[in-house]
């Protein structure tokens, strides 16, 4: 059988997710007896408060097990519509929230409802990995604006307007930024708000997944802006901020038409999510901000020693994010440098040169659109984040050339 004829282009054509296989190079050199240091995955390292997985065993006690409405229970939709108003200044109606099996399903369900073949998106570059992949499942076409370190990785309003095209029909972010930290202010909202609004039928999503873990002046969510009100697509979920990982709960606020096509795509995928997940969820979102806060503290602390040690590094080139838990140097100054067998062309190699001389785990800034960075995340314990840079910092110091 030719298997390859078989599978579809779309499949073929489709990255593997890049974070999802250094964790796991990671846990299987782990099984092997090798202590590899996991500074690859996006996880906080907290488990779930101990209220939330209550109010879950509540849900379940009470024989909360049945299926769902597809946008979600109609009490945490209302609950997401409360913390909207709440921490972003939103307006929505629980009609206009669909809650999905993780944000990462929350936005692929917008590309497939709105984009046609051929529709540009254009994406703030560096990007989550799964962004590009998403638009091109949907037959759209991504568009990537790109931002280094010397920009903090954010881009201006005058290269948003440049790569605006008759066919931009999505603008794709987040903030705080997955892979960078990077934070838009109110102020650089709003600069970028005044592009869009001489383009009136583009849609913005933006994803605010990251948004309790922000080190900076108060959150803000474009949205909440007068003239993007009515086309801007808010993503959120529990994942990070709650440290609800394993729950796969997101959601959007959007537009009604736009959260009824969402509605739409996903009865004909996966249907609701799952009932108990979202009995816990409107017990967080409504209750337990303040734990949120303070894993919000340690993650602080966390960054604060990784950036000091990491910043005496001879050739890493750090700045200083305001949101996430990822570090994203620019390592440009190992390429072309090499020790026995690795010689450094690229983030790539650099990447597969600290998992096999330092037993480092982490992630080339090329699948996140950036290729002279590589991303760490200090998801991770005080003790292995200071080990990792030390052995990062010994393994850098044997390239030569």
């Amino acid at each position: 059988m030719n298997t390859s004829r078989l599978l579809s282009d779309r499949v073929k054509q489709m990255e593997e997710s890049a974070t999802i296989k250094m964790a796991q190079r990671a846990r299987d050199l782990n099984a092997q007896g090798i202590h590899v240091i996991n500074l690859s995955v996006g996880e906080p390292d907290f488990d779930t408060p101990e209220s939330i997985k209550a109010a879950a065993k509540t849900a379940l006690d009470q024989g909360i097990t049945h299926y769902t409405p597809v946008p979600g229970l109609m009490e945490l939709r209302q609950a997401v519509a409360t913390k909207f108003k709440r921490d972003n200044n939103l307006e929505y109606t629980a009609q206009q929230i669909v809650v999905s099996n993780g944000a990462k399903q929350s936005i692929a369900n917008v590309c497939l409802s709105l984009l046609n073949p051929g529709d540009e998106v254009i994406i703030f570059s560096p990007f989550w990995v799964s962004y590009p992949e998403m638009v091109k499942m949907a037959e759209g076409v991504p568009v990537l604006v790109h931002a280094g370190i010397d920009q903090d990785f954010k881009i201006t309003p005058e290269q948003l307007e440049s790569a605006i095209t008759d066919k931009t029909k999505i603008v794709l972010f987040s903030s705080p930024c997955n892979p960078t930290g990077s934070v838009y202010t109110k102020l650089e909202l709003e600069a970028l708000a005044r592009v869009l609004e001489g383009h009136p039928d583009i849609v913005v999503i933006s994803d605010e997944i990251y948004e309790y873990i922000n080190f900076g002046e108060k959150h803000f969510s474009i949205g909440s802006l007068p003239s993007m009100k009515d086309r801007t697509v808010t993503v959120n979920g529990f994942s990070k901020g709650f440290a609800m990982t394993g729950w796969r709960l997101g959601y959007i606020g959007a537009p009604a038409w736009i959260a009824s096509a969402c509605a739409k795509v996903q009865g004909q995928f996966t249907s609701g999510a799952n009932s108990f997940s979202q009995k816990a969820a409107e017990y967080a979102i409504l209750n337990e901000v303040p734990a949120c806060e303070t894993m919000r503290d340690v993650f602080l602390s966390r960054r604060d020693l990784f950036l000091e040690k990491l910043s005496a590094i001879p050739g890493l080139k750090v700045n200083k994010p305001q949101g996430a838990f990822y570090v994203f140097p620019d390592v440009s100054a190992f390429f072309g440098k090499k020790h026995g067998e690795f010689v450094i062309n690229n983030a790539d190699d650099l990447s597969e040169y600290l998992l096999s001389e330092a037993h480092v785990s982490l992630v080339s800034g090329i699948p996140f659109g950036a290729n002279a960075c590589i991303r760490m995340s200090y998801a991770n314990s005080e003790e292995e984040i200071l080990e990792a840079a030390d052995r990062i910092k010994n393994a850098l110091a044997k390239l030569e050339g």
